[in-house]
């Protein structure tokens, strides 16, 4: 209730005595109890998101070049993995002061689900390439598969961060595949995260002169650009 809304009871209201103010007071062990809890929070968040990273790069690098297989759901079971995935989301930026950010919902080129996170100051959560969004976005969808039952295509994004890295990661894909191309020799990307390997893999599976395949192990797991000449 803001300071307008205050009613007129509530004004005239006796002030609380000296003794009662002290009661509702929190203890100062219990504010400390209270700020320890919250760091501990945030530290396990923190330590989640990491062991998450360890995890996408594992189950990742066994085959990242093939395309995740969407379920067909019904709208209301639709709306349940969108209802699960941002409650979900939501819990964990919590931790990161950013719990009433506000969601973005709305559907991907290859049909899977696209969170994106605006309004928010949360920089820690993309770090370098990525590759801590894409731990969150890991840890994320495993908790959501485990709530629904089954696996379903999450996205998480920051600030329209993995939108405008696509446009990045395509420009890069489709100079290198002109290159292969060109030199008629294979061409090897640098390294790069999971998710950003299935890009590159799904931007070039329509261009019939060039195929791609991944090599390498983590971190150092890489795109490599052949030619088709089948």
């Amino acid at each position: 209730m803001s300071v307008e809304e205050t009613t007129e009871e509530q004004a005239e209201a006796p002030a609380e005595s000296v003794d009662e103010q002290e009661e509702v007071s929190p203890a100062p062990e219990q504010a400390d109890e209270e700020e320890a809890q919250e760091t501990e929070g945030k530290e396990q968040a923190q330590s989640d998101i990491e062991n998450a990273e360890a995890a996408e790069d594992t189950e990742a690098a066994e085959d990242d070049s093939s395309s995740r297989v969407k379920p067909t759901l019904t709208d209301e079971e639709l709306d349940k993995v969108a209802d699960t995935a941002i409650e979900t989301l939501r819990s964990i930026l919590g931790y990161f002061d950013a719990g009433d950010a506000t969601i973005d919902e709305y559907e991907g080129e290859e049909g899977e689900l696209i969170l994106d996170v605006v309004g928010a100051d949360l920089a820690v959560l993309i770090g370098r390439y990525g590759k801590t969004l894409d731990a969150l976005q890991f840890l994320i969808a495993s908790m959501v598969n485990k709530q629904i039952g089954f696996r379903y295509p999450i996205v998480i994004d920051i600030e329209g961060y993995r939108n405008r890295r696509r446009q990045k990661l395509e420009s890069m894909a489709r100079s290198s595949a002109q290159r292969c191309i060109k030199s008629r020799s294979d061409v090897r990307m640098r390294p790069m995260t999971p998710y950003e390997r299935r890009i590159i893999h799904i931007i070039l599976r329509n261009e019939h002169r060039v195929f791609t395949e991944s090599e390498g192990e983590e971190p150092n797991r890489s795109v490599v650009i052949r030619l088709d000449e089948g």
